[in-house]
């Protein structure tokens, strides 16, 4: 495991078993920072930067659907675990669909949670409903595009390239990652590319002060400042 520890947040009203909990995977290397009410959460997870976060849902103040739900309109992607003694296929669905990436049902074993968390934290989460590099921001629900206030007409494929780009940030994605997400069986020839990457930035940067898409040489492309 790296040196350096994933961080965590926390939100459970049982302070026993958030004691447990932090005690367990600090252990395994994993800071925990920790929420007593939704609304204690939710200002954490948006002020810190947090490799998870271990939402209960049964919360004072906010409870645990609300925050993850608030947090995914507010374009947070940090992957969400829930923690929650309600175990119906009702419950989970409503939990999918506020933005959790992950279940887990009390009483859990500590094994198992850390096996989750270790998991979760290799990627992202897809749930976000906005994305955002620099002043550059896309609403996933809308599906609109805007940088600096100014909206951006996108054609499907722009659209898909820019949100590629965009989740990966500040990563590199390669010129393969890109013809995949743009044509998932067979990218049709070696200029096509080329040409929706040229009509994207025409969009995204000629218009401003200083572009976002660059090339990496002999690796790909990334959207940064």
């Amino acid at each position: 495991m790296s040196s350096l520890p994933i961080q965590s947040l926390l939100v459970e009203d049982d302070r026993d078993l958030a004691a447990s909990v932090a005690d367990y995977l600090s252990l395994e290397n994993i800071a925990v920072d920790h929420a007593y009410n939704g609304q204690a959460g939710l200002t954490l997870a948006t002020e810190n930067d947090y490799d998870i976060i271990l939402l209960d849902l049964m919360l004072p103040r906010m409870d645990g659907l609300e925050m993850c739900n608030r947090l995914r309109q507010a374009g947070v992607d940090t992957p969400v675990l829930m923690l929650t003694a309600r175990d119906t296929l009702d419950d989970k669905i409503a939990g999918f669909r506020a933005g959790s990436d992950d279940y887990l049902v009390k009483p859990f074993a500590m094994e198992e949670l850390l096996m989750r968390v270790l998991a979760q934290t290799r990627r992202r989460s897809s749930q976000a409903r906005k994305l955002s590099v620099d002043d550059l921001e896309l609403e996933l629900d809308s599906r609109t595009a805007t940088r600096a206030g100014h909206n951006l007409k996108l054609t499907p494929s722009g659209w898909t390239l820019l949100e590629t780009l965009m989740r990966a940030s500040p990563g590199v994605v390669t010129r393969t990652q890109l013809e995949q997400a743009l044509w998932p069986d067979m990218a049709p020839d070696t200029n096509s590319l080329k040409v929706h990457l040229y009509n994207l930035r025409r969009q995204v940067d000629k218009p401003f002060e200083y572009p976002l898409i660059h090339t990496v040489s002999g690796q790909g492309f990334v959207l940064r400042k």
